[in-house]
């Protein structure tokens, strides 16, 4: 039960932000513990959210967000010294929702040498999110986090289910279930990362939040990176990835350097500009497992195979396997042409798993259907 005293100096918090007012990291810190402890009447909770997003978050208050995630709500993982440990992803709530490539192109970079340490979640706004297509295709996604740590030091690759109870054992889970918005979450959470990496490539919903993401990866811990928001010729709003099908803003950072700003299509890299009817989501979990193994097998859907080793290409160069986008493109179709990023499929299904035998005949049942 929240007291009355509690209560008061929560909301006269929320009245700050409806006024504009900036937090401090310790603020936003102190502010987010309420909510992960759930210490705060759920209107409460929701009209803070609402408040710091509408204000626009600070750097500062981002990284208070992710310290309380990762310090109340986040369990721990041992990876090793593997370094460059990469992750990519996106932070959802985008407009334009796409094919899974996020996840395609984690397991082509693995397959290319890259050591990829994924946290991902559910589905909230559309049908299929990383942690829905990769259990359709056997892997392991409510393991406990010793198996996904084992994963990572044998086979280079790994998913830490951003929306379990194993990952995340306190509010967290609670929140995202609940909304419907992009909020500092989307942000602090997906870079709640149990094993910390050190290299990221991460998209952004919106254009505004490139250069201020770059900040907080770079704040929190990111050696090198890179935040994405792509277009689409022709249509309204964006998506968390670099795109196929216009142009992209792009922003790198490294301890060396923020880096620059800039914009990049899809003809700078060595590719064709599609339609972005080519790559959107198909609206179903079958039809989107379906056309996941199809491209990861080189066997269809050219655009999006192209859009997988756009962002392939993209993970590798963050972390260092290649000078250059392109580079990592070529790489990347490589390995999906030459089936060394369906056996890296394979073999995460075997080590990511509490039940071996039952991840890899669903993968087989789901290679058997699409020819291979």
């Amino acid at each position: 039960m929240v007291d009355e005293k509690a209560r008061a100096a929560f909301g006269a918090s929320i009245q700050r932000l409806i006024d504009r007012h900036n937090l401090s990291e310790a603020e936003a810190y102190a502010l987010f513990c309420e909510i992960l402890g759930n210490r705060q009447p759920d209107l409460q909770q929701g009209a803070f959210l609402a408040a710091l997003v509408a204000k626009g978050e600070t750097t500062s208050e981002i990284v208070g967000a992710w310290r309380a995630i990762c310090e109340m709500d986040t369990v721990v993982a041992k990876v090793g010294d593997a370094i460059p440990l990469l992750e990519n992803s996106g932070t959802g709530m985008d407009a334009l929702k796409t094919f899974n490539v996020s996840s395609a192109a984690a397991i082509v970079a693995s397959a290319c040498g890259a050591t990829v340490a994924r946290h991902g979640a559910r589905a909230l706004t559309s049908r299929c999110g990383t942690v829905d297509i990769l259990e359709s295709v056997g892997v392991d996604v409510e393991c406990d986090v010793s198996t996904v740590e084992k994963s990572i030091q044998q086979e280079g690759i790994g998913l830490f289910n951003g929306m379990s109870p194993k990952v995340h054992p306190g509010g967290l889970g609670r929140i995202l279930s609940q909304i419907r918005f992009g909020t500092t979450l989307n942000i602090a959470a997906s870079l709640a990362n149990p094993a910390k990496p050190t290299h990221g490539l991460r998209g952004v919903y919106t254009r505004s939040m490139v250069n201020s993401v770059a900040e907080v990866m770079s704040s929190v811990g990111y050696v090198r990176g890179m935040v994405v928001y792509g277009t689409a010729d022709g249509c309204e709003g964006g998506m968390d990835e670099l795109s196929v099908c216009g142009e992209s803003v792009v922003r790198e950072f490294s301890q060396s350097g923020k880096g620059e700003t800039r914009t990049l299509r899809p003809e700078d890299v060595g590719l064709k500009t599609v339609s972005f009817n080519q790559i959107a989501a198909a609206g179903d979990l079958a039809a989107e497992r379906k056309r996941f193994l199809q491209v990861l097998t080189g066997k269809g859907h050219a655009a999006c195979i192209d859009f997988t080793c756009l962002n392939a290409g993209a993970a590798l160069f963050v972390s260092e396997r290649v000078g250059d986008i392109e580079s990592g493109i070529g790489m990347a179709r490589e390995a999906i042409h030459s089936g060394s990023a369906i056996e890296k499929l394979r073999r995460w299904v075997s080590i990511q798993n509490e039940a071996p035998d039952v991840g890899r005949a669903c993968l087989e049942e789901g290679l058997r259907a699409v020819g291979v």
